[in-house]
């Protein structure tokens, strides 16, 4: 499971991420575009539309809709959820249903051709950029006036800076993502407890720390690698879990996180980062613990089903995870050992301290351009406004309806699945299933939101969890850099020769088959690879985004 793939890491048009102040208020929002919008556009729109308002068309409409079918909860046409979103807003959505396997490749075909859907979900940042050229995609920043509950979630949670990162170099962006309160961390390790306590050890709270449970683990069971690790196949040794867990502790992108760009503060500009002095710390932490036979070596090229096997047997006793695989596989697999616990701890801190990095933004929807002449047009901005934006709608969209799907509030904590419903383990006797039978928590409209709307997933171990991460200090995003259609060209071409050089060398740095004492020459292959040509341009964007739009 690629990290990615779960939230969508957000990043500038060139890739670019680091850890920064962001350097552009607000972009070149302008109300024109929205205020253009005439008469001949407000087919069942609601005269007065606010935060905190139900969208309820004022004439039956239709949207058509790009929907990604996933194969743990596959597309039903009777769900609760088609019928309940028509009771409250008058709108039917008509979709075009497409398996998640073949979902980027046919929305690729489709949004090219011109005959797309009005609506196109579960996009990631810079997927919108192949087709901005073409003109078939909407400007949705233009329009924002259209969207009450929008706008006041990006100014009430300051979301500004984290919008600046979707910015093009025309200072606007093109894609509607989902909207997070805080930065939201999931991904960790495991660990057996029952092994801490028959050695006396405290979970660990650093990096370092670890170090020392894994050296007195080796120490007590020298046959085994104490962590054997996964999320790392088909074969990228840079792209994995633990590369961007230590990465992060000592300030860069790493792992499959990775960003070729960096932001340096001190020095007012981006840098390369694989070149960096932080990249080569994890690296050389990593190093530490496979030359010490604390990390398994296979590691970095074992399926998710061998290290999983190994954890299972007994063999290893730290593996990464996240909340779903501890309580669905992890906790299964031990408990053929007698007594065996494991738990997910907090994501371990190092040199940068409590904090942590990362958009609050999540995956996202394109608007077909042509959607901007229809008569509906007002009616569309408002109903997108109020499923993915509102209060009310992330409720339904994720929970369903109260008092047949749910019960209680989120505000005052009282909030719980209905008996018979059960979800990612919630009542687990339960027989129908949120997604699969009801088609609520779908992937397609459920994300974003509240910090205590997130919260009524969790059971009390997670949002222990949960707590510990939320009190860390949230860095910065780095200034937007957005390249030009025909620097992004370049850049992409450097780019694909770039990580691949850099995933192999930091395999072979990490396993000992490289000296560090070759960091110098690694440097300068780099520089080959044209390192310096991209880190300018990705600069020479910066400046010219700067002084442009602010």
């Amino acid at each position: 499971m690629n990290q990615l793939s779960r939230r969508g890491f957000i990043s500038t048009t060139a890739g670019v991420a680091g850890l920064a102040l962001a350097g552009c208020d607000s972009g070149s929002d302008s109300p024109k575009a929205a205020s253009k919008v005439t008469s001949a556009n407000r087919t069942g729109a609601m005269d007065k539309f606010g935060v905190g308002d139900q969208f309820k068309a004022t004439t039956p409409l239709t949207f058509s809709i790009m929907l990604l079918s996933n194969s743990n909860y596959p597309y039903k046409a009777d769900w609760l959820f088609w019928s309940e979103l028509t009771k409250r807003t008058n709108v039917t959505l008509q979709p075009t249903v497409i398996p998640g396997s073949d979902y980027n490749q046919k929305r690729s075909v489709m949004v090219s051709a011109g005959n797309a859907p009005t609506l196109i979900p579960k996009t990631y940042h810079p997927d919108e950029e192949a087709y901005i050229a073409g003109g078939s995609i909407l400007p949705v920043s233009d329009y924002l006036d259209l969207m009450p509950n929008f706008k006041d979630k990006v100014a009430k949670w300051n979301l500004q800076g984290d919008l600046d990162q979707l910015r093009e170099s025309d200072g606007k962006f093109y894609l509607l993502p989902g909207l997070h309160e805080d930065v939201w961390k999931d991904y960790s390790l495991a660990i057996r407890t029952d092994i801490l306590q028959q050695l006396n050890l405290q979970v660990p709270q650093t990096w370092d720390d670890l170090t020392t449970v894994l050296r007195a683990m080796k120490k007590a069971y020298p046959d085994k690698y104490p962590f054997s690790d996964r999320w790392s196949t088909p074969p990228q040794p840079g792209a994995n879990n633990l590369l961007a867990l230590v990465g992060e502790a000592n300030g860069v992108w790493a792992g499959w996180s990775y960003q070729h760009a960096n932001w340096d503060p001190t020095a007012g500009k981006f840098v390369y980062t694989g070149a960096t002095d932080q990249y080569k710390q994890m690296i050389a932490y990593l190093n530490t613990l496979v030359s010490e036979k604390l990390l398994d070596p296979e590691s970095f090229t074992q399926s998710d089903d061998q290290a999983r096997q190994k954890f299972a047997d007994g063999k290893s006793f730290v593996i990464s995870a996240n909340a779903q695989e501890l309580v669905n596989h992890y906790r299964k697999d031990v408990a053929k050992i007698s007594g065996a616990t494991v738990v997910k701890i907090p994501v371990p801190t190092g040199p940068i301290g409590a904090a942590k990095f990362g958009s609050r933004l999540e995956n996202g929807m394109m608007i077909s351009s042509k959607a901007k002449d229809g008569k509906d047009f007002v009616a569309l901005m408002q109903f997108i406004d109020w499923l993915w934006y509102s209060d009310d709608g992330l409720m339904f969209a994720r929970w369903g309806v109260e008092g047949t799907t749910y019960n209680g509030k989120v505000d005052d904590g009282t909030f719980k699945l209905a008996p018979d419903v059960t979800w990612a383990g919630v009542n687990p006797g339960g027989k129908k299933n949120l997604q699969v039978d009801y088609g609520f928590f779908n992937g397609v409209f459920a994300y974003g939101g509240s910090t205590k709307l997130l919260n009524t997933q969790f059971p009390p171990e997670e949002l222990a969890f949960q707590d510990v991460m939320n009190s860390r200090k949230a860095l910065p995003l780095p200034p937007p850099a957005p390249l030009s259609p025909d620097d992004r060209e370049q850049a992409t071409l450097w780019q694909t020769s770039l990580k691949d050089f850099v995933n192999q060398q930091t395999l072979k740095f990490i396993l000992g088959q490289r000296p560090l004492s070759q960091w110098d020459a690694y440097l300068s292959e780099l520089k080959a690879h044209n390192s310096d040509q991209y880190i300018s341009l990705v600069n020479k964007a910066y400046q010219d985004f700067k002084k442009n739009h602010g």
